[in-house]
């Protein structure tokens, strides 16, 4: 082959390469796609995720696995999916602590906005403070009021940074001294609040609403600006004796950085397709107090940037920082 047909050869090359890949993305997935989460099976995300890979496999042709990667608010999880191969095979399914995380000046072995690319927005959901019902108050002004009575001698749980510091400000707001004890999940969460081991907490609505029902744990009240649809006659904290008391929790589906536009596309689609069908829509709404969301990625990635800048300040007027 002479200089003047390899000119031409590889230009030819270049020239079908972009075609390729927009091929190879048209025929995407080709094998079943990994979803990383944050939290073990059985919590508040975990439900709502398997709930939406169903309709979302049927759509894709290709199962949807659930990896879960349970331990330090997210952070092994989400550095998992920061460091995977941006070919849409591996995703990540996590809520609030992911912009909870850096707010809190943790050191991340990933940048949130510059290393995950958003997909889109899942859900958002109220949070709901619960005791166990042997504990002695009826209101969010008893607990305050027993709390203050004695300092120190109650303790709340958490299942992430987006459970725990909502209520170290629930603290500083209150004028409260109640003891922090970690979890890996909500569910364990759950199941030491039946046990008696931690009195309060904030939980999930997907996750606590079966116990609530079932009148093994108490709820007190919401922690969004306004009341849950699941149970209309409970109060928000704000009404309930913390003025001013509001955050939501959310869930939200990324990418690694990098990952083709139009795979991102096409998940963003799958998504809202699925939030779409009636009886996954009807148990989001009536069973589990969540709202459907499936923002564009645009708009989740503002979001997402807004909400560090949000509990960044939050977390600097109640004095909290990350322990490492």
């Amino acid at each position: 082959m002479n200089e003047v047909h390899r000119v031409l050869a590889l230009a030819g090359l270049v020239a079908m390469a972009p075609s390729a890949a927009a091929q190879t993305h048209s025929n995407f997935p080709m094998k079943p796609i990994r979803m990383v989460l944050p939290f073990p099976p059985g919590g508040g995300l975990d439900v709502l995720v398997r709930m939406l890979s169903v309709p979302m496999a049927e759509s894709l042709g290709q199962p949807i696995v659930l990896d879960n990667r349970t331990a330090i608010d997210g952070i092994v999880a989400e550095d998992t999916v920061a460091k995977a191969n941006p070919d849409g095979y591996t995703l990540l399914s996590v809520a609030s602590s992911l912009a909870i995380n850096p707010a809190l000046g943790r050191k991340l072995p990933y940048d949130t906005t510059r290393d995950l690319a958003p997909v889109t927005q899942i859900a958002s959901q109220p949070l709901l403070l619960i005791t166990q019902p042997a504990l002695p108050v009826k209101s969010v002004r008893d607990v305050i009021a027993l709390a203050k009575k004695a300092p120190g001698s109650l303790n709340f749980g958490s299942s992430s940074s987006a459970t725990h510091l909502p209520m170290e400000l629930f603290n500083v707001m209150a004028g409260t001294r109640m003891v922090h004890i970690p979890y890996r999940g909500a569910a364990p969460m759950i199941t030491a609040a039946i046990g008696g081991q931690i009195q309060l907490c904030f939980g999930a609505s997907s996750s606590v609403m079966p116990m609530v029902k079932a009148g093994r744990l108490t709820a007190l009240a919401t922690r969004d600006s306004r009341r849950t649809p699941l149970l209309p006659e409970l109060p928000t904290v704000s009404e309930a004796g913390v003025p001013g008391f509001h955050a939501v929790i959310w869930s939200g589906m990324l990418a690694p950085a990098k990952t083709p536009a139009a795979i991102i596309d096409r998940m963003h689609a799958e998504v809202a397709r699925a939030l779409a069908v009636p009886d996954v829509r009807g148990r989001m709404l009536n069973q589990l107090g969540l709202d459907p969301v499936g923002s564009k990625p645009a708009e989740f990635g503002q979001f997402v940037r807004d909400e560090i800048t949000k509990w960044a300040k939050i977390a600097k007027a109640a004095g909290i920082k990350a322990a490492g």
